[in-house]
């Protein structure tokens, strides 16, 4: 997870996708590693992935999330008790990994988001000895949830993993609502100003303010001023990204403004879903972007990201415009912990 996320090249490599039931606290199906794929070792930037042959020659990048296991590491969801997530990591040996690096003040990110992209949950589990991590079900209502595991092993790369997992029962899909300007949460107003180009670094400026005033006293969350996570719709492929500037730095001010560089890897629409903290309390703004000019795009669609106007409250498939509340990190129908 770095300042500008690069995630250039874009070539669609099929998730090893996870045919899984969840369903009472339960995680079933068998994970099978991804053959031949890495990430790239000269490229520092989190959640990109490569695809090498045997004699490491060049390759097309992929945006990180759509393997369930890259350069030997394997994500694995693990049977749980009722109203609990568990998942484990193995690397290169065939082993539980047990020792991580710490990145933006955690050492595993645990994003999950509904296949449709109206639930979003950003959890921080804790892991036992045996390198299982725990954390309450971030899983809200049915439907078809990818959870992503961030995460950076001891001596090993940054990666970003990704697997489909499933809550039974009636399925009410959810249309991505339009791209609009602006947004508000719990009477927070954030709006959305850069142009979101595929193959390029975009800039994009989020401001927040409260009753038309500027918020100037933004608190640090995992590190920053803000935390961003982009999704492109149909295959979820995952970018994670940073402000530029770092809190307590002397040159970055708390607010009102938080400049992001990153880089959509194709033509598309993406959810974006910015994560602040004001007043001790994390809230998230979501918008709908649309990169470049994706093939049947009606009139409007164009580079300029927009928002939309009615943000979904993280952690549950209808949206409403709830804050996220640190307090109860991990309940359902709340997006961190």
């Amino acid at each position: 997870m770095n300042t500008a996320t690069k995630l250039s090249g874009f070539a669609l490599g099929l998730a090893a996708v996870f045919g899984a039931a969840y369903g009472v606290g339960q995680v079933v199906g068998p994970v099978t590693p991804a053959a031949d794929v890495r990430h790239d070792a000269d490229d520092p930037a989190h959640g990109t992935t490569t695809h090498a042959d045997a004699g490491d020659a060049p390759a097309a990048q992929l945006p990180g999330g759509l393997l369930v296991s890259d350069r030997g590491y394997t994500l694995a969801p693990l049977a749980a008790p009722a109203g609990e997530f568990a998942l484990r990591i193995t690397g290169p040996d065939g082993q539980p990994v047990t020792r991580y690096e710490v990145a933006h003040d955690k050492r595993m990110h645990l994003i999950v988001a509904r296949r449709d992209l109206s639930g979003f949950r950003h959890v921080h589990p804790e892991a036992g000895p045996d390198g299982t991590w725990r954390v309450a079900s971030p899983l809200a209502g049915p439907g078809v949830w990818r959870a992503f595991a961030d995460f950076t092993p001891a001596g090993g790369p940054a990666l970003t993993l990704g697997v489909d997992v499933t809550v039974p029962g009636a399925l009410d899909a959810r249309p991505l609502p339009p791209p609009a300007t602006a947004t508000t949460v719990d009477g927070y107003t954030v709006t959305l100003a850069g142009t979101a180009q595929p193959g390029r670094v975009s800039r994009l400026t989020l401001t927040v303010s409260r009753d038309g005033a500027p918020i100037t006293d933004l608190q640090p969350y995992l590190g920053a001023y803000g935390h961003l996570v982009a999704l492109r719709q149909g295959d979820l492929a995952y970018l994670h990204v940073h402000p530029e500037g770092v809190p307590g730095d002397g040159a970055t001010p708390a607010g009102p403004a938080v400049t992001f560089s990153a880089e959509f890897p194709s033509a598309g629409t993406y959810r974006l879903y910015l994560d602040f903290r004001h007043g001790d309390t994390v809230r998230t703004a979501e918008f709908t972007v649309v990169a470049g000019t994706p093939a049947g795009a009606g009139p409007g669609a164009s580079g300029t990201p927009t928002t939309t106007g009615t943000p979904t409250t993280t952690g549950t498939p209808a949206a409403t415009s709830t804050p996220t509340a640190d307090a109860d990190h991990g309940a359902p129908g709340h997006g961190h912990d």
